[in-house]
């Protein structure tokens, strides 16, 4: 519901516009991910669910299928092994036959001064946001150029993936990497019929990534609607309707684009976390032990 106009967000396309299609959403058990597999289904495509929780996976899979009516694999899969991200791909083409776009969608994040990190922590987020695109994007990559297939990946980054933003460093430099995967293979691989794109969101707040990332009063203290300068925040149906789209015929000739939703947040200040250096010593030490635990 937009908190402006009191007026529900509409599905964007028309019910067929995915229909043939089958898109492998990472990290599309939850959150935005769930939401925007769930419009893909609508729009009559075939989805694949991924992450690490089969559990989870199975009971969204459940639940969107009787949503929708539309069909949906889940499978459990650590994209950060490469192995694990191959037989996703072997499992989706054994259930639906082929792939015909790979949504880059699970990341990993915490907010913290940097200098609290271990190496680990900074690693864990690289691992998860950058090798995990770049695992899944050469492994279904590599399958379409083998079988001379057109196809289209999509990215989910962030406006902070070409401004920085302090205290939340390991995910700005992952997804900084991220956007020139998408920008450099959008020129390499266009020939063979594959388009590279991205989104770059700004605050879509879901519960559980919203609640460990701002636990708390910080979510108050700290509330985006502030930052926005349409003073709301973004319905997961607007980012669901601009994803359908770049994964649609109708974006056949987009390809290198980083496409920025966020209410203007980014022009009005750069760094969507910078406003944490407000946090005083023992707050950190209470994010922290929340963090770990």
């Amino acid at each position: 519901m937009n908190s402006k106009t009191s007026t529900p967000i509409q599905g964007a396309l028309r019910e067929d516009a995915l229909k043939g299609k089958t898109i492998v959403v990472t990290g599309g058990g939850t959150g935005l991910g769930r939401a925007m597999a769930t419009y893909f289904l609508k729009l009559g495509a075939h989805v694949v669910i991924a992450s690490r929780k089969l559990a989870i996976l199975e009971k969204a899979a459940a639940e969107m299928e009787s949503d929708t009516g539309g069909q949906v694999l889940p499978v459990a899969c650590d994209i950060r092994d490469i192995d694990n991200v191959e037989r996703l791909l072997a499992a989706t083409l054994e259930r639906f036959g082929q792939v015909d776009s790979l949504l880059n969608n699970a990341a990993g994040n915490f907010i913290s001064p940097t200098e609290r990190l271990s190496a680990n922590a900074f690693a864990t987020i690289i691992d998860i946001v950058l090798k995990g695109t770049a695992n899944c994007t050469l492994a279904f990559g590599k399958h379409w150029i083998a079988q001379k297939q057109s196809a289209s990946i999509l990215n989910i980054v962030t406006t902070y993936a070409f401004t920085g933003s302090a205290y939340v460093v390991p995910s700005a430099a992952a997804k900084g990497g991220v956007l020139a995967l998408t920008r450099s293979l959008a020129v390499e691989w266009g020939k063979y019929g594959i388009r590279s794109n991205a989104i770059a969101p700004g605050p879509f707040p879901t519960k559980g990534a919203w609640e460990r990332l701002l636990p708390g009063d910080l979510a108050k203290q700290f509330d985006f609607k502030n930052r926005v300068p349409l003073k709301r925040v973004g319905e997961h149906q607007e980012l669901a309707n601009l994803a359908a789209f770049l994964v649609s015929d109708f974006a056949g000739y987009i390809n290198g684009e980083i496409i920025t939703i966020d209410g203007g947040e980014w022009l009005q200040g750069a760094g969507q976390f910078n406003g944490l250096e407000a946090v005083p010593d023992d707050m950190w030490d209470m994010l922290e032990q929340m963090t770990r635990g």
